[in-house]
């Protein structure tokens, strides 16, 4: 039988990724055939060296239809079974599952900067031209503008190989700085593919572009300079199509004295926005460390205290595109996550918040 290698992949203590790799036979082809594994957690900030074991445990495979290498994404746990403290992926399925119905699909939007090892600073950025504005980097060409190329198409193409499913990618305000997409994905499969294709980033600057390494920080450079945010795109079943009640049902309702009404997709999203309004603190409180330098009211951010939306406004904490208004369904943009959020936490608190605390 032919043997392949797998490489495990989990969060560390200080949320960092680790990795090892293991052979396994060509046929394992579900993430049931995957065995549980383990680790020293006294070199990861999780245990003590007399009781150091920590269980990792399979949970999503990336395979490449090129390549013999395959990913195993894995959550992490004590040797009594309870998750580790910082594993939220075990808490967003345990949300996510008591709504299975709604169908929340989810487009993650993560930007990034790329950094000099030499300078400390973006690649690319204008480090002797006092004044220098951001702006004719976003989407663009040429060597005066666009700075990291290479290795943002290369993290690209190796995610679209393995199937993770990004849909999109591009050069962003700031020198030095990108954006992929990622999604659709529904429920617990966003935060898996995130973490992979973070993981994927990650993992390309020790080869080719290894002067160069990832800030995932919102705020890397200080200044008039944009931050970077992970802007995430939701819906549930019911805000891309509404209720799609008959008048039929309105009436038999009606009759049994129970007010029955017909509600469109966007209907659903400003309640879920009004929702939202109310728990705006809790939402900040998992949306990432640091996100307050970034959420100035400037460089198209909202206030980081204050809970704002609007129709295609950039500057507010939740974005209504003018196609969901006109069509009234669709989906709504959370642009308050920073760059380096949780997925699970994020995903799941919005499905909390919009879903679950009915």
């Amino acid at each position: 039988m032919r043997k392949v290698g797998a490489y495990y992949v989990w969060i560390g203590g200080n949320g960092e990724f680790r990795s090892k790799l293991r052979t396994v036979d060509s046929l394992f082809h579900d993430i049931s055939h995957f065995p549980e594994w383990n680790y020293d957690g006294s070199s990861t900030n999780q245990a003590s060296g007399d009781d150091s074991e920590v269980i990792i445990k399979p949970k999503r495979v990336f395979k490449s239809k090129i390549h013999n290498c395959i990913y195993v994404l894995c959550d992490t746990y004590r040797p009594d079974g309870t998750p580790m403290p910082n594993n939220n992926r075990v808490k967003a399925v345990e949300l996510f599952n008591k709504g299975l119905g709604h169908e929340p699909w989810f487009g993650i939007e993560q930007e990034y900067f790329i950094m000099d090892k030499t300078t400390k600073c973006p690649i690319g950025f204008p480090l002797n031209e006092p004044g220098a504005k951001q702006g004719q980097y976003y989407c663009s060409v040429g060597s005066n503008n666009t700075f990291g190329r290479n290795l943002a198409e290369t993290h690209y193409k190796l995610c679209l190989e393995y199937d993770v499913k990004l849909s999109g990618m591009n050069a962003e305000v700031a020198p030095g700085q990108w954006e992929w997409q990622c999604g659709p994905c529904v429920g617990i499969e966003s935060g898996d593919h995130v973490m992979m294709a973070r993981y994927f980033l990650e993992l390309l600057t020790e080869t080719a572009y290894e002067n160069c390494y990832i800030d995932w920080s919102p705020k890397p450079v200080s200044g008039d300079w944009n931050g970077s945010g992970c802007h995430t795109n939701y819906s549930t079943k019911l805000m891309r199509e509404g209720n799609k009640i008959t008048r039929d049902d309105v009436a038999i309702a009606a009759r049994k004295g129970v007010n029955k009404q017909s509600k469109t997709g966007l209907d659903y999203i400003n309640d879920a926005i009004t929702k939202l309004s109310k728990k705006h603190d809790e939402h900040m409180a998992v949306y990432g460390e640091g996100n307050e330098m970034r959420m100035t009211g400037l460089h198209e951010t909202a206030k980081y205290d204050v809970f704002s939306s609007g129709v295609a406004n950039r500057g507010a904490s939740i974005r209504i595109g003018n196609e969901t208004v006109r069509n009234k369904k669709g989906y709504f943009e959370d642009r308050r996550p920073s760059s380096l959020m949780c997925p699970y936490l994020v995903t799941s608190k919005l499905f909390e918040t919009t879903v679950l605390d009915d």
